[in-house]
C-alpha cells in the first residue's frame, strides 16, 4: 500500500476501516506521535501506528463511513471494473485513452509510449493549456460524431461536453477507470433478504393502499411493521426503512405519478395481454381528438367573439394532420364521420395556394389524382383509415359513427382511462400547432387564465371561415414540410425527414393503390351521415 493511499485515509474518531475482512472502529487518533486506537465490540483494544497501518497487507476504509462517497453508495462494495459488463469494459478504456491524451498529450499517457504523430499540436502540453486541451477534444468528437454517427453513439461518446470530461477526470482520481463508466452499465445492488412474512406484508399494503388516497413511503413502512405484528407477532424482524423503500421501488416502481393515475395503470396492467402496436405504415393507426381553440373568432365579421373547437385526425406512422374540422359547439358524431371521410379524400387546392402546395408524392402522378377528382390536388397524404384511436368521449361512442366505421373498414380502438401516452402523437401535435401558429394570433387566449391578456374577445377579429382556410394553409405549406426532431423514422434515425418525405418513402417502399370508394360504399356514408 502506497503512502498516497495511506495520507487519503481519513483517521479521526468514529470512522472505521476493516481489517483481515474484520471491521474497526477508530477510537482515538494522536497525529503528533502517530498513533491510533482501534476498537472492536467485546475486543481489546488495538493500539498501533500509523506506519503499521500504512504497510498492512490486507486493510481499506470502510464504506459505511468514507465521507468521499456519495451518501447512496456508502455501506456498499465500492465500483469496480468487474462490475461493468464485458462489451463496456473497452469503452471505459477508450474514454480513459481520450482522457490521458487531454491531460499529456498522448493516449498511453507516456511520451516513451507515444503512438505516429503524437502529441498532436492541439494537444502539446507544452504550447497548450489544459482548458484549450479540453475544448480541442470536445470539438475533435464533435467532428467524429458527424463524419460517422453510428459508430460514436456506438461508443458513447456522441454527447460527450466540456463539463463532461472534467467529471470523468474527477471521478477517475477518485475510483480509477470505473470512475468514466456511466453508473447505468454497472450492475444493479444485490443482497436484500427479503422474508417470507414481509414479502406477504408488502403485498397486502400494496393492495390496500392502491385504492386509497396516496400514502408516504413512511406510512408505508408503518402499515408493514402492524402487519407483521398482527399476523406473525414482535419477534418476526423487519427490515429497515430504507430497505422497504428500495424494495418497493423495484416491485412496483416509482410512487410519483398522482394516485388516480397509478390506480389506472394498475388497472390496465391487470387487463393487459401483453400485446403492443408497431405501427409500420401510413393509414394504419389514425389518432382522433379534440380540444378547445384557444383562439377567440367571430362567427362573422360583425359577430361576437367565440370559442370553438378543433378536432385533429393524425397519421401516427407520418405525423401528418390529415384532417381537421372547426365546430361552434362540441363535436359530434357526424362532424368525427365527415373527418373520416376527409382522410379517405383528397384535399383540393384552393385559389391562393402556390404550385409547391399541390400533389407531389412519387407512385401516382398528379395529372392521375386530379382526373379522378376533376380538380387539383394539395399535397396532403389522403388514405382508409385501418385504425382509429380515440378517447373515451360519449361522441366516439355513438352507434351512429360506430356504423360508419363498419362501412368505411375501420377499427376503434379507444385509449385506457386516464392514459393519455396512449395517443400521445396527437396530444402533441395540439401543443406544437398552439407554439408554431396559435400564440401569434389576435385572440390568443393563453395557456390559462393568469396568462390571458386583458379583453382577448376585443382582439379576436379572425372569423370561423378565415380560421379554416388559415390552418388548412399552414398545414399543408408548414406542418407537412416541418422537418422531424425525435420522431425520425426506426430505418433512418438519423436523417432528414418530414410528414411529407416519410409518406413519399413509404409509397416508394411499399406502393400506392388508388381506389375509387364502391357506390354502396359511398352511398352508405353519404346516408349515414346526412
Amino acid at each position: 500500500m502506497t503512502v498516497t493511499a495511506a495520507v487519503a485515509w481519513d483517521l479521526s474518531p468514529g470512522n472505521e476501516f476493516v481489517v483481515n475482512g474484520v471491521p474497526w472502529t477508530v477510537e482515538a487518533f494522536q497525529p503528533q506521535v502517530g498513533k491510533v486506537v482501534l476498537v472492536r465490540p467485546e475486543h481489546e483494544a488495538w493500539k498501533t501506528s500509523m506506519r503499521q497501518l500504512m504497510h498492512h497487507p490486507n486493510i481499506r476504509p470502510s464504506t459505511r463511513t468514507r465521507k468521499d462517497l456519495p451518501a447512496a453508495s456508502r455501506g456498499r462494495q465500492p465500483k469496480g471494473v468487474l462490475d461493468l459488463p464485458p462489451s463496456k469494459r473497452p469503452l471505459v478504456m477508450l474514454r480513459v485513452d481520450h482522457l490521458r491524451e487531454v491531460e499529456t498529450g498522448f493516449r498511453s499517457g507516456d511520451p516513451l509510449n507515444a503512438l505516429p504523430g503524437e502529441p498532436k499540436p492541439q494537444y502539446d502540453p507544452n504550447s497548450t493549456t489544459l482548458t484549450e486541451r479540453r475544448h480541442a477534444k470536445v470539438r475533435e468528437l464533435r467532428q467524429d460524431t458527424i463524419r460517422n454517427p453510428d459508430l460514436a453513439a456506438a461508443h458513447c461518446l456522441d454527447k460527450v461536453s466540456y463539463r463532461t470530461l472534467i467529471r470523468w477526470d474527477l471521478d477517475r482520481r477518485r475510483f480509477g477507470p470505473v470512475g468514466c463508466a456511466d453508473d447505468r452499465w454497472l450492475r444493479e445492488a444485490t443482497g436484500r433478504q427479503i422474508s417470507a412474512a414481509v414479502r406477504e406484508a408488502i403485498f397486502a399494503v400494496r393492495h390496500e393502499t392502491l385504492h386509497r388516497s396516496k400514502l408516504t413511503a413512511k406510512d408505508r413502512e408503518r402499515l408493514i411493521h402492524q402487519y407483521v405484528r398482527e399476523e406473525f407477532g414482535k419477534d418476526e424482524p423487519v427490515p429497515s426503512y430504507e430497505t422497504l423503500r428500495v424494495v418497493w421501488k423495484e416491485w412496483f416502481g416509482s410512487t410519483g405519478a398522482r394516485q388516480r393515475y397509478a390506480v389506472s395503470a394498475a388497472r390496465a396492467q391487470a387487463v393487459a395481454t401483453g400485446r403492443h402496436v408497431v405501427v409500420s405504415r401510413p393509414g394504419q393507426v389514425v389518432a382522433l381528438d379534440t380540444t378547445v381553440l384557444p383562439v377567440k373568432v367571430r362567427e362573422q365579421v360583425f359577430g361576437d367573439p367565440v370559442s370553438v373547437h378543433l378536432t385533429l385526425a393524425l397519421d401516427v406512422y407520418t405525423h401528418s394532420i390529415v384532417a381537421f374540422r372547426l365546430t361552434l359547439v362540441s363535436d359530434t358524431s357526424v362532424d368525427v364521420a365527415m373527418i373520416l371521410r376527409d382522410v379517405m379524400m383528397p384535399l383540393p387546392m384552393r385559389p391562393d395556394w402556390g404550385e409547391e402546395m399541390e400533389w407531389a408524392y412519387p407512385g401516382v402522378p398528379g395529372s392521375v389524382i386530379a382526373e379522378f377528382t376533376d380538380v387539383k390536388v394539395a399535397g396532403l397524404p389522403f388514405f382508409a383509415p385501418e385504425t382509429v384511436t380515440t378517447d373515451h368521449g360519449s361522441v366516439y361512442k355513438n352507434h351512429h359513427l360506430i356504423e360508419v366505421q363498419r362501412v368505411i373498414g375501420a377499427t376503434t380502438r379507444p385509449s385506457r382511462v386516464l392514459r393519455p401516452t396512449d395517443k400521445q402523437a396527437v396530444e402533441r401535435a395540439f401543443g406544437a400547432i398552439q407554439s408554431l401558429l396559435f400564440r401569434i394570433l389576435p385572440g390568443y387566449q393563453g395557456v390559462d387564465s393568469s396568462d390571458r391578456g386583458i379583453d382577448p374577445e376585443s382582439d379576436a377579429c379572425i372569423t370561423v371561415a378565415e380560421m379554416e382556410h388559415l390552418i388548412a394553409t399552414w398545414v399543408v405549406r408548414i406542418w407537412q414540410n416541418r422537418r422531424f426532431g425525435s420522431y425520425a423514422p426506426s430505418w433512418d434515425p438519423a436523417g432528414d425527414h418530414s410528414p411529407n418525405t416519410l409518406f413519399a418513402a413509404s409509397m416508394a417502399q411499399g406502393g400506392f393503390a388508388l381506389q375509387i370508394p364502391p357506390a354502396e360504399c359511398t352511398t352508405n356514408c353519404f346516408l349515414l351521415i346526412g
